[in-house]
């Protein structure tokens, strides 16, 4: 079942999401300050494309006054315009029983987006 849903997920929209979070990384990559930022674009690129079967949670050994300060840059510049995007497309999405899934996923990676220093992606057994 995970994968029908990540197959429809894919084609439905997934792959877009995924290039614009690739494309926005390697734009934030362009100078050095902003290559931390780039590499969280790219994890989350990776949850869009194969969203179902993975989650995302904190690291155990996260933490640090450097993980707080990237995490509010984020969080002021890009991080609450993605959060609100996929808060708003996962409402959207559970306006149908069939867009459930859809919509939960999203919100999954709203949380992602919000405040992604410090959290990890893994697989759902």
């Amino acid at each position: 079942m995970r994968t029908i849903g990540n197959l429809l997920w894919l084609i439905l929209g997934g792959i877009w999401l995924a290039l614009g979070y690739l494309l926005g990384g390697l734009v934030m990559c362009v100078t050095i300050i902003g290559i931390p930022f780039g590499i969280q674009a790219f994890k989350m690129a990776g949850l869009v494309l194969w969203p179902f079967g993975r989650t995302v949670v904190a690291r155990p050994d996260a933490g640090g006054v450097a993980e707080v300060i990237f995490n509010v840059i984020w969080l002021v510049l890009v991080g609450w315009g993605i959060f609100v995007a996929h808060i708003v497309s996962g409402l959207v999405l559970c306006l149908t029983i069939i867009g459930i899934p859809f919509g939960i996923q999203s919100f999954k990676l709203s949380v992602l987006a919000l405040w992604p220093f410090g959290r990890e992606i893994v697989e759902v057994p």
